[in-house]
């Protein structure tokens, strides 16, 4: 097996520094990476940023995202977006604003393909309904974004860097802003207390921004890459006309990124900020409030969530509460998740010394469980769990060849 020469080695870290040297002022350097848990020998062949980009896509949980639905669940269809296939899609936005602006495309990758990591089932209707659980039982709130940080720093002891962490924790682009400036890099023990204070605090998720440029590219790429196309797949998947309004963004998924894509690069160009023009906020604006009314509040879409998974998450909550409590060793809490030989060394094993400081608490094992569910073995565990209840028959899944 051949190894790299001193030669070759040397050769790889000038092209690094070559590369680097190009980075805008803005830009993230790979020197500024911080580690959660100490550091970590360095790599000729990976920056520090490639690297955490490396441990998230070989993370356990990662490839989950390729059965995690975005909006429209219930449904075989290949052409609906799952969780995977944004995560990819917010990457090559970001990745092109973050080279046109001559910013760390591997800090942009890593923290794009790690931010919905943490995303439970069934979308953003399946993250309310856990939360809602979560909070009735141990007073936390459940987030996505935060148990990303949870899932990828804590259950999964990859030492990623603040950089990626923060940009994770930061990265919910529900609100849109004109202008996205970085705050400043919270130290490793102040970014803990923020972590927490998600729990806790209600608004506290609300009032989260990116510490580095990067972040924030990630963060309003992930609103570009899922505004038009919630609406390409309300066409795919709801068997009405909606009527779409036409604005200066375009009809079509790929327009709308282009424009908006464009526009953010215009007016961000070598400034220690991002921003957009004020008629392409408005139409954003317009964009998101529409897609509000005439996607996610019909009753096509919110029933099946409000009437078959939020009760059968209620019931499978209770249920895996109670095997925890009992230790009933021959749960599938046990068995499918922290027996597996893989994650229980990380939430039981002596981690103190190492900085894995994790709750073991009841309902945060019961809801690391759940969000760490797909959609289709959610439906599989409440069968196993209550194989005679009446909300297996009310699970209604449209085939391929149902409208035929």
């Amino acid at each position: 097996m051949e190894k790299l020469t001193d030669k070759q080695i040397e050769q790889l870290q000038k092209y690094s520094r070559e590369t680097e040297a190009l980075y805008s002022e803005y830009a993230t350097k790979d020197g500024d990476a911080v580690r959660m848990h100490g550091d970590t020998p360095l790599d000729p062949l990976r920056s520090q940023f490639g690297r955490d980009a490396d441990r998230i896509i070989n993370c356990k949980f990662f490839n989950r995202g390729a059965d995690k639905t975005q909006v429209f669940s219930f449904r075989k269809n290949d052409d609906i977006t799952r969780r995977s296939s944004h995560v990819q899609l917010v990457s090559r936005i970001a990745r092109r604003i973050g080279k046109a602006l001559r910013l760390n495309l591997e800090l942009i990758e890593a923290i794009a393909i790690g931010h919905d990591i943490g995303h439970t089932p069934f979308g953003h209707a399946g993250e309310g309904i856990l939360s809602d659980l979560y909070f009735a039982h141990a007073g936390k709130y459940f987030n996505h974004n935060v148990h990303s940080v949870r899932v990828l720093n804590l259950i999964s002891h990859n030492n990623l860097t603040l950089q990626t962490l923060d940009g994770i924790i930061c990265h919910c682009g529900e609100k849109v802003d004109e202008k996205y400036t970085p705050a400043p890099l919270p130290k490793p023990e102040e970014f803990y207390k923020i972590f927490e204070d998600c729990y806790t605090q209600e608004n506290a998720v609300k009032k989260l921004r990116p510490a580095t440029l990067e972040g924030c590219v990630v963060r309003l790429s992930d609103m570009i890459a899922y505004i038009g196309k919630d609406r390409q797949d309300a066409m795919f998947s709801l068997d009405m006309n909606l009527n779409f309004s036409a604005t200066t963004l375009g009809m079509r998924n790929a327009e709308i990124i282009e424009n908006i894509t464009n526009d953010v690069i215009a007016n961000s160009m070598d400034k220690p900020y991002l921003s957009l023009s004020s008629d392409v906020f408005d139409a954003i604006e317009s964009y998101k409030a529409e897609n509000n009314e005439k996607i996610y509040k019909l009753p096509a879409v919110r029933d099946p969530y409000n009437n078959v998974i939020r009760p059968m998450t209620e019931k499978m909550y209770e249920k895996l509460r109670n095997d925890i409590i009992n230790e009933n060793t021959n749960s599938i809490i046990y068995k499918h998740y922290l027996y597996d030989g893989y994650v229980i060394s990380n939430y039981f094993g002596d981690n103190t010394k190492k900085g894995y400081i994790i709750s073991t608490e009841p309902d945060d094992l019961v809801t690391d469980f759940i969000a760490s569910m797909t959609d289709d073995y959610f439906l599989d565990a409440f069968a196993q769990l209550f194989p005679d209840d009446e909300l297996n028959n009310k699970v209604k899944i449209i085939g391929y060849f149902d409208k035929l």
